[in-house]
């Protein structure tokens, strides 16, 4: 399994994913799962991938190949005009790798029995000179959706355990510095909640206009910084819980008659 965050900023793009892939409790690997190609002052797109890991190398890998030899037949990520034919384009290929050789099938006629267990999803963030950046998630389908003001982030994998973080602390206006301590915080809950999510995580924030990446790291295990935002987010949790009101097993509240609350 996986995580992958991408979080929309007023300021830009910041995208967090951990490297754990696995296929049962012996047989635990690492793998780069955020993919960036950028054009100097012209684009910068990035990929971040859930799900099988054979389909998605296979993605990436033909991406990698219509860049290095574009052409009308298979266009290039790097030349599509617009960041929305960017997300068209990687739909389509993410839904022909699922679906197999041959013609695409009937869209009413559901995924293909074989290609259901092959399937993946995909984060893609990033911005083209003179638009705006733009974050999309694309779906083993090869649909999409594009985040707004309402849905500012979007993870893939196990979602469930960080999202509450993310739900509680998120802020559009909000510094890279505290967009990249909130990610930290979600996937350290995540990490510690599920064994199928795992170190190194690979950073990468991405400043509006700026068209590359004005920070990328990968973190490790003994990264300073990351171990103290775990003992500081488990000292802070352990701290808050004390100091929230006494449950009155008497009164089954609070305190006072039939558990009403204390002035």
């Amino acid at each position: 399994m996986t995580y992958c965050v991408g979080m929309m900023l007023d300021a830009g793009l910041v995208l967090m994913s951990d490297t754990r892939t696995n296929s049962g409790v012996d047989n635990i690997s690492t793998f780069r799962k955020m993919f960036s190609w950028h054009v100097p002052d012209e684009r910068v797109i990035t990929l971040m991938t859930s799900g099988n890991l054979a389909t998605t190398q296979s993605v990436i890998s033909q991406l990698e190949e219509r860049n290095k030899v574009p052409g009308d037949r298979h266009p290039s990520i790097l030349e599509a005009p617009t960041m929305f034919q960017v997300a068209s384009e990687v739909g389509r290929m993410l839904r022909r790798v699922i679906e197999g050789p041959g013609e695409l099938p009937d869209p009413e006629a559901g995924p293909q029995a074989e290609g259901a267990r092959f399937t993946a999803s995909i984060i893609l963030a990033g911005q083209i000179k003179g638009m705006a950046p733009r974050l999309f998630l694309i779906y083993p389908e090869g649909n999409f959706i594009e985040a707004s003001f309402d849905t500012p982030f979007f993870q893939i994998g196990e979602t469930k355990y960080g999202r509450p973080i993310l739900l509680r602390g998120y802020d559009r206006t909000m510094r890279f510095e505290d967009a990249v301590k909130l990610l930290m915080v979600s996937f350290d809950s995540t990490l510690a909640a599920n064994l199928s999510v795992g170190l190194p995580l690979d950073l990468m924030v991405i400043e509006r206009d700026r068209l590359a990446p004005i920070h990328q790291r990968r973190i490790l295990a003994d990264d300073p910084y990351f171990r103290a935002i775990s003992r500081g987010w488990g000292d802070a949790l352990r701290r808050a819980f004390q100091s929230l009101p006494a449950y009155d097993l008497e009164t089954g509240g609070l305190g006072g008659e039939g558990g009403a609350p204390i002035s």
